[in-house]
């Protein structure tokens, strides 16, 4: 059967569509995103603005237009931090179920970590063995760790890279204090969150699984032979953090001409590069590996995984 999966996240509106079976592997026919950057739209009093509201809807709608014109059978659509966490939310989610014709599934951040993990479990496999998982999004970075499809320690903080943009970051370029700033309030965040990983085994395999994340290891990281020949990228801690001041320092229309920088993400590389630096430095990980799944291919697998057991 055809099945999508609509990603509504803090950055883009990402529909993918892909053929599954039970048992097999997911393959994907089709990827379309649209760049809202909602967090942009996000008032003072924590609201989305009708004009992000309206851009949410349009985006929407268009995803929606592609999945029927691809003959989906069934569109999972799943909503994250920046609709679930907006005090209009229950407006937005109304919309966006009218416009969809269907119920919207908001995610904890939890169960973001949780979906997140899953995919990253299977595209390494059981041998992989402890895995510590870093996705950051748009407005939230996840954390998850474990020997299982289930990690038995996630965590989800507000230290999306949209999110700290705006909020520490808002000049381009930004400059040294701005950065220096959010790294220590990504310290004071991240500080009670990792204590709850204390009692977590040494991981054998740290995992990124973002397309921040994924930005980042092709402008800082570097590419190794894989399993079946599947290139891998190692991104290291010190790379990232030598990259750190540049970036800061050069406006965002020249980061776009950087290695792995994409127009979507050239405003808000900065940040989520201090997030991440600082999430590496607190959980004391000197370099990790970029996952090609994330959520959306969790949220695939858990439900080809009700289909095999219905």
């Amino acid at each position: 059967m055809r099945l999508g999966v609509l990603d509504i996240g803090s950055n883009t509106v990402h529909l993918l569509v892909a053929d599954v079976r039970p048992g097999g592997r997911p393959l994907a026919t089709t990827s379309q995103r649209t760049v809202l950057r909602l967090m942009r739209f996000v008032q003072p009093d924590g609201s989305i603005s009708q004009t992000g509201i309206q851009g949410l809807v349009d985006a929407v709608a268009q995803a929606r237009e592609i999945a029927r014109a691809e003959r989906v059978d069934e569109l999972l659509a799943t909503a994250t931090s920046a609709v679930r966490e907006a005090t209009n939310g229950d407006a937005v989610i109304a919309r966006i179920e009218e416009t969809l014709g269907q119920p919207l599934q908001v995610l904890g951040g939890e169960a973001e970590a949780q979906y997140t993990f899953l995919a990253v479990r299977r595209w390494f496999g059981w041998s992989a063995g402890q895995i510590l998982l870093f996705d950051i999004g748009g407005g939230s970075l996840e954390l998850a760790s474990g020997p299982d499809e289930l990690p038995e320690v996630a965590a989800s903080v507000p230290l999306g890279a949209g999110r700290m943009t705006i909020q520490f970051l808002p000049h381009d370029p930004p400059g040294e204090d701005p950065v220096e700033a959010l790294r220590e309030h990504a310290r004071a965040v991240l500080a009670p969150a990792v204590a709850t990983f204390d009692s977590q085994s040494r991981p054998d395999h740290v995992v990124g699984s973002s397309k921040a994340i994924r930005s980042l290891a092709r402008l800082a990281g570097y590419p190794v032979p894989g399993w079946s020949g599947i290139e891998r990228m190692l991104l290291p801690r010190a790379s990232l953090g030598s990259w750190i001041p540049r970036l800061a320092r050069i406006p965002a229309s020249a980061r776009q001409e950087l290695p792995g920088i994409t127009p979507d993400r050239t405003f808000q590389i900065v940040a989520g590069a201090v997030v991440l630096h600082e999430a590496m430095l607190a959980m004391d990980v000197d370099e990790l590996e970029v996952s090609p799944w994330a959520l959306r291919e969790g949220v695939l697998l858990r439900y080809i995984e009700s289909l095999a057991w219905s």
